[in-house]
């Protein structure tokens, strides 16, 4: 087996209805893909109709899975209302939620206008809380279980320069993540994240990663494979396998869990020496004796 495989057995998501924002491109589109290929129905929501209609399109063709592409801005409470409306309406009810809809842009932050900072949190956080309290109310209501699954990112719980209103924005689901998982887990509702380090995905990479636009020497510093212990970055279908994981019955007792996937990268950047990996074997002969030198 190898890592680029699925992971889990043959329809261990038959029956489910699951809603993937921001699911018609990047990781929610590979997410939606896979829990498909797992049995589930998959509504899949953004602002654009016509990529989630291609993507619902594309995927159902590939996977011959029931996928419904809803527009809904997650920032709007009404539009979540109705994007839940349509999903109990066609599939009879949604069993589990991917808050996955993102934005995000570097900039020093002194260089934002108040705008730019609320287009990111809105997004970001207002609709992750928008649609967790939708289905939330629903399933209470119901006395219905639910599953709910956060995409937040590493920088969550330590902060980053450069992407504030992000940091700011995740820290807050991830906040919600884990006062949730506590306060509705007596309606059987269980509410989980994922930290995902580099994963490449058209447009997101560009805006933060935007090598061309730097010169050689900036570029290679800012490469994220540099700061990767396993020296490379993460394929869709690792990401893929973890979401499904955590959205099957197979982790019916995860609860309150943010699982990280970054191949060592934010444990590296807390390490004090982590840095040290740069010193080329044959210099660490001459570290040593130093070190003695001064020891002894």
């Amino acid at each position: 087996m190898h890592y680029t495989q699925p992971m889990l057995k043959e329809n261990a998501l038959q029956g489910k209805t699951f809603i993937v924002t921001g699911g018609g491109t990047g990781l929610g589109k590979s997410m939606t893909r896979y829990f498909l290929q797992l049995g589930a129905n998959v509504v899949i929501s953004s602002r654009k109709l016509d990529v989630l209609e291609g993507t619902a399109k594309e995927l159902a063709e590939e996977t011959g899975g029931k996928v419904l592409p809803v527009a809904c801005d997650v920032r709007n409470y009404s539009e979540v209302e109705k994007m839940l409306a349509t999903t109990v309406e066609t599939f009879g009810s949604a069993d589990g939620l991917v808050n996955n809809a993102a934005g995000n842009f570097i900039s020093p932050t002194e260089r934002l206008s108040p705008k730019a900072f609320d287009v990111i949190v809105d997004i970001v956080l207002r609709g992750s809380y928008n649609c967790t309290l939708a289905l939330g109310k629903d399933w209470i209501a119901k006395k219905q279980p639910g599953t709910i699954l956060n995409i937040v990112t590493t920088y969550a719980w330590t902060g980053s320069g450069y992407v504030v209103p992000s940091a700011c924005a995740k820290a807050g689901v991830l906040a919600l993540t884990r006062s949730l998982a506590v306060e509705w887990a007596k309606y059987g509702i269980r509410s989980n994240a994922i930290a995902p380090g580099p994963f490449p995905t058209e447009g997101a990479w560009q805006r933060l990663f935007p090598k061309e636009a730097l010169p050689p020497a900036v570029a290679q510093k800012i490469d994220p494979i540099s700061r990767i212990p396993l020296k490379r970055t993460g394929e869709h279908q690792e990401l893929a396998n973890l979401a499904a994981y955590l959205m099957s019955d197979f982790s019916a007792f995860v609860n309150g869990e943010v699982v990280t996937i970054d191949g060592g990268e934010w444990l590296a950047g807390a390490g004090e020496f982590s840095g040290l990996d740069v010193v080329p074997d044959e210099m660490w002969n001459q570290i040593e004796k130093a070190v003695r030198g001064k020891a002894g």
